[in-house]
């Protein structure tokens, strides 16, 4: 599942006993180890069988310390303004990281990748660069990718008689469609409103390219808003939920509790804009339907527009970074170039589920649990001459709080698109 940044993550353990002291699944270290910081849920066990690996044969001893994902940016903030600074943690990259890069916390990683070009070519470019802030590289790939997919329900698209959409314009005549089948075009859970963000951040980028929004990124999001692209996307969503696209409860449709997963697999709704994560969510949900009945395609291109269709959003991966004080920055640098691209990582990374980072994954890919899927996934990312972070994840939380908050407005009528432009360029 998507792991947040604004908000607390579904399943976080409890809360530990000093702010700047982390919760470790393995045993507390001792002085002199290096300390990995790891946001803790079902998956550090990939990063756990990397530490043993790396441990085997150092001198430095690394000991991940399991963080609860409640409020884990507010924990790493403490700790970044402390003498508990963790030697290497896990982030976000873009704007999670770059209060840290402007106070020169963390250690440029340029060098090293230059010094291992081997290393570096071994991770899918548009991937890797999503670990810059500013055009210098600070953060290493440690997870599988997940890129946004517009899923669909195979029967329900036979029985209404149409195919899954190639344009913009095949999506309008599929909400007419549906419509007329009282069935709903689009699943979507308005009560979590990053739901909504995924649909602005595909048209954005269909309409004016990745420069847009990385002119906004560029600003730390308080300028660029008034691009046309922006405005024009914000009248296509009007326009979306005004015809009906969304049915007419939709801002109180869940995700965290499985409701928009639900309309989809039940034949309620027919299609849904969501991560990749997605296939997992159903697949616990309806095991039967994941497997026969559900299908998946890249979201369309729009007609005109400077994007590149096969340009993706999501979240490329999780990051790993360096402090820059750190009494192990050898040790560091060492353990990610041996572990983060090793045959051993990636193999780990999709016994567990994960699609990885890697540009030599097909092999790999193909013993996943669900290869027609991973494929397909793995296939879209490599393949994507651009791979936009999440909006919500590459802007610093002081302005995607307010962003996220007048998505929902959008969305939900209470602004209109110029309204929503106007909104966002006083932020």
């Amino acid at each position: 599942m998507r792991t947040p940044r604004l908000g607390s993550a579904a399943g976080a353990t409890a809360l530990c006993l000093l702010a700047v002291t982390a919760c470790s699944g393995g045993g507390e270290g001792e002085a002199g180890d290096m300390d990995v910081w790891m946001y803790q849920d079902t998956l550090v066990v990939v990063q756990e069988g990397a530490v043993q690996r790396f441990n085997e044969n150092s001198e430095t001893t690394a000991v991940i310390s399991e963080v609860p994902g409640d409020n884990y940016e507010e924990r790493l903030r403490t700790a970044m303004g402390s003498s508990e600074r963790p030697d290497v943690f896990f982030n976000w990259g873009g704007g999670s990281i770059e209060p840290y890069v402007e106070q020169e916390m963390l250690l440029p990683l340029d060098d090293m990748l230059a010094e291992n070009p081997e290393f570096a070519d071994s991770f899918i470019p548009s991937i890797l660069e999503a670990g810059q802030v500013n055009g210098e590289q600070y953060g290493i790939p440690l997870r599988g990718t997940q890129p946004v997919i517009l899923f669909y329900n195979e029967t329900v698209f036979e029985e209404v008689g149409v195919e899954p959409p190639e344009t913009w314009a095949d999506i309008m005549d599929l909400v007419e469609a549906f419509q007329e089948e009282d069935v709903i075009p689009f699943a979507l859970a308005g009560a979590d409103p990053w739901t909504e963000q995924m649909w602005l951040q595909y048209l954005v980028d269909r309409i004016g390219g990745p420069e847009v929004f990385a002119s906004i990124v560029e600003s730390g999001g308080t300028e660029g808003w008034d691009d046309p692209a922006v405005l024009e996307a914000a009248r296509m969503v009007q326009e979306l939920v005004d015809s009906g696209a969304f049915g007419d409860a939709y801002a109180s449709v869940s995700y965290t509790e499985g409701a928009a997963s639900t309309l989809l697999s039940e034949g309620r709704a027919a299609m849904h804009l969501m991560g990749s994560w997605e296939y997992s969510t159903i697949l616990d949900q309806d095991e039967e339907f994941a497997t026969n009945n559900l299908g998946y395609v890249e979201f369309p291109p729009i007609e005109g527009g400077e994007g590149d269709p096969n340009n993706v959003v999501g979240n490329p991966t999780n990051f790993f970074s360096i402090t820059a004080e750190s009494e192990h920055v050898d040790a560091a640098t060492r353990f990610l170039t041996e572990q983060m691209a090793s045959e051993e990582y990636v193999a780990d990374m999709v016994e567990n589920g994960e699609v990885p980072t890697t540009t030599d994954a097909e092999e790999a890919v193909a013993n996943s649990p669900s290869p027609d899927f991973a494929t397909f996934q793995y296939e879209m990312v490599r393949d994507a001459p651009h791979f936009q972070l999440s909006w919500d994840q590459a802007l610093p939380p002081n302005v995607a709080t307010p962003m996220v908050t007048e998505i929902e407005s959008l969305f939900n009528g209470q602004s209109t698109p110029e309204q929503f432009v106007d909104a966002l360029a006083a932020l």
